[in-house]
């Protein structure tokens, strides 16, 4: 039996899940559980004591990768780490304990043969043992495998810790990473959210979520709303205020009826009574903008403030990426 009518038989699942997860595996690639877990239908640790459970073996815990000894991680060439997609957690003697996703995969029996080593599968999910490779042995990742703001969490709250969430802004390794996690976070609160970049004065789009939009440009006349974000954050440094402090460098209201705004109403299909825009810097230098709204009829609520704090995160990070390549070119 395939494993999401297992899924389903054992009452884990509804068969509507499983038709969303199978219609996004066609669409997006990757294993069962990794859309799952994306889905917030299973978090990890559901997922991987199930398939502890169905393959009969032990599941990988954050015990057991904490405790992973150099031995075991030398065990196995890294190309064959690579290419088996294994983690080796624990050796001992002839007997290696190995991360894998599939324990009757042929692969293993081949790695056997190859190592001649006794191999102990345990079972970890796609998404970890992603990440897991990457952190050991610099095994590069596919960005869908970390890109959350806690690696593993596919979501985040107003309420959560901004200490994880700076940390995840300050461990990303590229402003496409740096844009994504904003994303993320404000996407989690906000229905429609977007990056646009500035060049000169042109705002393109870059990134955006619930906006069903492949591409945008607009010249930032001064009636638009992004000319009105940049002359409030303007006023504000005239005034002698650090406008990361204060929380008030960005617009806040409705997207007005403007020759400047006109393209954007027309790419938004109305004109949103609520909206807010914030710029994004590098150096007191304009790099992109913020946009986020609850559609053409919703409020905002209280996220302003959230939103606020979390461009200013994004942008010290876009600030420190930037030193970080500096002193490697000096």
């Amino acid at each position: 039996m395939r494993l999401g009518e297992v899924l389903v038989k054992e009452g884990i699942i509804t068969r509507q899940q499983l038709n969303v997860v199978l219609e996004r595996q066609v669409t997006f690639g990757g294993k069962m559980g990794t859309n799952l877990i994306e889905l917030r239908i299973l978090t990890e640790e559901e997922f991987t004591n199930f398939l502890s459970k169905y393959y009969k073996v032990p599941a990988v815990t954050p015990e057991k990768l904490a405790s992973i000894s150099r031995e075991a991680l030398h065990a196995i060439d890294k190309k064959l780490v690579e290419r088996y997609k294994v983690l080796p957690m624990k050796k001992d003697g002839k007997r290696l304990h190995l991360a894998v996703l599939n324990p009757n995969d042929e692969k293993i029996d081949e790695l056997v043969f190859i190592t001649g080593l006794i191999i102990i599968p345990h079972i970890i999910s796609e998404r970890r043992l992603h990440y897991e490779l990457e952190r050991f042995y610099g095994i590069k990742a596919d960005r869908r495998f970390i890109r959350f703001l806690d690696r593993f969490n596919p979501a985040i709250e107003v309420t959560d810790s901004f200490v994880q969430i700076k940390s995840a802004f300050r461990d990303a390794r590229d402003t496409e990473e740096i844009a994504e996690l904003l994303l993320r976070a404000a996407h989690a609160v906000i229905t429609r959210v977007a990056i646009f970049n500035l060049h000169g004065e042109t705002i393109s789009l870059w990134k955006a979520k619930g906006i069903e939009v492949e591409s945008f440009s607009m010249i930032m006349e001064e009636s638009s709303i992004f000319s009105e974000a940049t002359k409030r954050r303007e006023h504000l440094m005239a005034e002698g205020l650090d406008v990361r402090t204060t929380h008030l460098s960005y617009y806040h209201g409705p997207l007005r009826d403007t020759q400047g705004n006109a393209s954007l109403i027309r790419m938004l299909a109305g004109k949103p009574e609520d909206v807010f825009v914030m710029p994004l810097t590098i150096a007191e230098n304009i790099e992109a903008f913020l946009y986020a709204d609850n559609g053409n009829k919703s409020a905002l609520e209280t996220h302003v403030a959230f939103l606020s704090k979390l461009v200013n995160i994004a942008s010290l990070a876009l600030e420190i990426l930037m030193l970080k390549e500096r002193l490697w070119e000096a």
